[in-house]
């Protein structure tokens, strides 16, 4: 038998964030080697909304959650829903996603996530720039769309929150809106443009730049899974099916699988595994100009490239359980009630995010050796701080000070 590949960095993940990671690493003159069974951003990377939502500092646990929680959790059609059968092993992670969402909890998370994003938009615009992919960015914002008043009256704290943390916002009465999005039905409660969020019209085409560009820059890529992460004296062994890899340093990326790895690693992490879905229906032309958000309803209308993408919905369920067609019918029926045209949609997905209790990503060293590095537990936007992910680790294993303070990312929090 062949002995093991050896390698300066491991990098394990090929979504958006493991990427964006290994291309800085492999810019500064690492030797990388991605470890993935998949094709690079083949999961949520590319069934995401789309959107980089520097506006999105609010943590899914907050004090409103809190209250509605038993109402949410086992309402079919609430936008925050649980599988009853996985109720069991999400216990011990409903308990800490409670005490997350207390007042001052969830207030310390909202500013750790403002931080994270205060430069979320011009960190993209810099990376599409470098990998060629200016023209799939779009800088026109994204709107909460208020169908009644009653959900703007629900929405003004919310928003004079995000103000206070450096959140460009700017409420738009009905009239504005339809000025801005005719194709919209009227909406009484007008809307909410954040104007200096982007978005892309295929995230999965962005990905696809990235990973080439990943390439070009000199890293390999392992098509293989790694199931099992054993510190040595002198790093880190990889093994699976087909994998014998030693690293000097391992990168932990692999979004909701990255779990058992943690555990590995001597890091008992609270990861647990949000299904996220789509469904899309082909247009030749876009209907909208830029995402819209129907708050009340907990999806996205994502204009995309020949086609309208709806995502959306929380539903905790972990990695096994098959998709939910309760949970693709109730987007499908949510985007016929804005557009009573749509037949059936043309394509359903689900993928997993990787969900946090405190909706905080884990990003930092191992406590048990800095040979280990965390970068995952992104939840809703993992597509909006890979940038910042890739600088906090690639100032880590330059011996440098991170760009965010890493307290409230990291592994030992908990």
């Amino acid at each position: 038998m062949t002995g093991p590949v050896h390698t300066e960095i491991a990098v394990i993940g090929a979504g958006v964030v493991g990427l964006t990671i290994a291309l800085r690493l492999a810019r500064a003159g690492h030797e990388v080697v991605i470890v993935d069974p998949a094709l690079p951003g083949s999961g949520a990377s590319h069934g995401n909304a789309g959107t980089i939502a520097d506006y999105a500092v609010q943590p899914v646990g907050t004090p409103a959650v809190l209250r509605a929680l038993p109402s949410l959790l086992f309402d079919r059609n609430s936008p925050l829903a649980i599988r009853r059968a996985a109720l069991p092993s999400l216990a011990p992670w409903l308990l800490r996603f409670a005490r997350q969402s207390l007042p001052g909890a969830a207030e310390r998370n909202a500013r750790t996530l403002a931080g994270l994003l205060q430069d979320a938009a011009p960190r993209w615009s810099d990376l599409a720039a470098e990998i060629g992919g200016e023209a799939i960015l779009q800088h026109k914002g994204c709107i909460y769309l208020y169908e009644r008043a009653a959900d703007r009256r629900a929405a003004e704290a919310d928003i004079a929150f995000r103000k206070t943390v450096g959140v460009t916002v700017e409420l738009l009465t009905p009239d504005e809106l339809a000025a801005l999005e005719p194709a919209l039905p009227p909406a009484e409660g007008g809307g909410a443009l954040f104007p200096q969020a982007m978005f892309m019209t295929d995230p999965g085409q962005m990905v696809t730049l990235l990973a080439k560009a990943v390439t070009n820059a000199g890293a390999t890529r392992i098509t293989a899974r790694a199931d099992k992460l054993e510190r040595t004296l002198d790093g880190v062994r990889l093994s699976g099916p087909g994998l014998r890899l030693h690293a000097r340093r391992v990168v932990i990326a692999a979004g909701a699988h990255s779990r058992a790895l943690a555990v590995q690693a001597g890091d008992k992490v609270p990861l647990d595994t949000e299904r996220g879905y789509h469904v899309e229906w082909d247009m030749p032309g876009p209907r909208l100009s830029r995402p819209i958000c129907p708050t009340s309803r907990g999806f996205y209308l994502c204009p995309m490239q020949g086609r309208l993408r709806v995502a959306g919905t929380v539903e905790l369920g972990g990695l096994t359980a098959p998709p939910s067609p309760h949970r693709l019918a109730r987007l499908t029926m949510g985007a016929q009630a804005i557009f009573p045209d749509l037949g059936p949609p043309d394509r359903e997905w689900m993928g997993f995010r990787p969900s946090m209790p405190d909706s905080l990503p884990v990003i930092g060293p191992s406590p048990h050796g800095a040979e280990v590095i965390h970068a995952y537990g992104h939840g809703h936007i993992g597509l909006t701080l890979a940038p910042i992910t890739a600088a906090i680790v690639a100032a880590l294993v330059a011996g440098q000070a991170p760009p965010v303070p890493l307290a409230p990312l990291s592994p030992a929090r908990f």
